[in-house]
């Protein structure tokens, strides 16, 4: 009988005894923290749905998302190869539609572009497993409309909260590219945030919000090493529609610099697992946008089966409509240290090399 050696682990807590030689760890961490604004989220009451709002944007982003390093979404499901036509003896899967094209949920986009909306403005911590104790000053619970006497921050306002229906719909992402690629990537571990880590600071207090970095390649560690997982692989194209309404000019600013529209800020998304290791950058390009700005926009176009394109935007028109809300969003909602941090992390292109070693 031979003996399986145990995997080791990735940051072994200080008490854990490991026979492996220090000065082979990689003590640069793959990921940071984006520090919260000191004075705490920022409590407004929300348009809501019962009326368009005559000061507010409505329309559609039309986005076409293109895989720089490998992407895999999982769905939870582990299946023999041979059910998806992978030659593996067993797979984690991604959702693959009746056309075997791969679809990334809009749900996860969602989280995705939202995380990076909360960390660039006065945004509440959402979704945490931090003890509320240990949370800066200025942030408590996440926003719920009910307890908050109709007053949420400003990402839920067009993400939703508690109690309250976002500004924004996103559609599952579906994939160009018949059929898909097999990784093999590999084994991960929690995060540990004990006491006295990099998840705190001085005061013991949660330091900011994690993101980790943009990198030329993701790691492969092979067949005989590597958990076989269902990917999209690099140079993939994927596209969705973000339809939209009472959103206001900064705020569709806000999100137009989250998809790295900004050319002083050129930041990618990352989605799906495998983060530490490289995996899930994907750049964006807003191809058109239909923006419907007044009443007489939407009288024209609600009031018949058939809609123009009178107000579809494209090139030139589409880069100066852009321009001019992420100017509005600079001078009234993003909070620039935040947004240097973040930039700093989800830069692309980079020449940043992935960790090979265990961090």
């Amino acid at each position: 009988m031979t003996n399986t050696p145990k995997p080791k682990l990735r940051n072994p807590l200080p008490s854990q005894s490991s026979s492996r030689d220090d000065s082979a760890v990689n003590t640069e961490k793959p990921y940071k923290f984006v520090s919260f604004p000191p004075e705490g989220s920022r409590l407004e009451r929300p348009t809501g749905h019962d009326k368009f709002d005559k000061n507010s944007l409505h329309g559609t982003l039309f986005l076409s998302l293109k895989v720089q390093t490998s992407l895999h979404v999982s769905t939870g499901v582990v299946v023999p190869g041979n059910d998806i036509a992978a030659r593996v003896s067993l797979i984690k899967t991604m959702v693959q539609g009746i056309d075997k094209h791969l679809v990334v949920q809009g749900s996860s986009l969602k989280g995705c572009i939202r995380s990076v909306y909360e960390a660039i403005s006065r945004s509440c911590i959402c979704k945490t497993k931090a003890d509320f104790r240990k949370l800066p000053e200025g942030y408590g619970t996440e926003c719920d409309i009910k307890k908050n006497r109709n007053q949420v921050c400003d990402a839920c306002r067009i993400f939703g909260a508690l109690n309250l229906q976002g500004l924004i719909e996103f559609n599952d992402v579906k994939c160009e590219n018949i059929g898909f690629n097999t990784g093999f990537m590999p084994s991960l571990y929690r995060p540990r945030p004990e006491p006295g880590s990099a998840y705190f600071d001085a005061r013991g207090k949660v330091a900011g919000r994690k993101f980790y970095y943009h990198t030329i390649r993701a790691i492969e560690k092979g067949q005989n090493q590597g958990i076989a997982v269902q990917q999209a692989a690099r140079e993939y194209t994927f596209s969705t529609q973000l339809q939209f309404k009472n959103i206001k000019p900064e705020e569709l600013g806000t999100l137009f610099v989250v998809l790295g529209q900004d050319s002083n800020y050129p930041i990618a998304l990352k989605v799906g697992g495998g983060k530490p290791i490289g995996m899930g950058t994907m750049t964006v390009e807003v191809s058109q946008a239909r923006i419907l700005q007044n009443f007489e926009d939407l009288r024209s176009h609600y009031s018949t089966y058939t809609p123009d394109n009178n107000h579809l935007l494209t090139g030139e028109a589409l880069e100066t409509f852009i321009a001019t809300q992420i100017k509005a969003a600079h001078s009234r909602l993003i909070q620039l240290p935040q947004l240097q941090q973040l930039a700093e992390v989800l830069r692309y292109p980079t020449d940043r090399e992935p960790p090979e070693d265990m961090y």
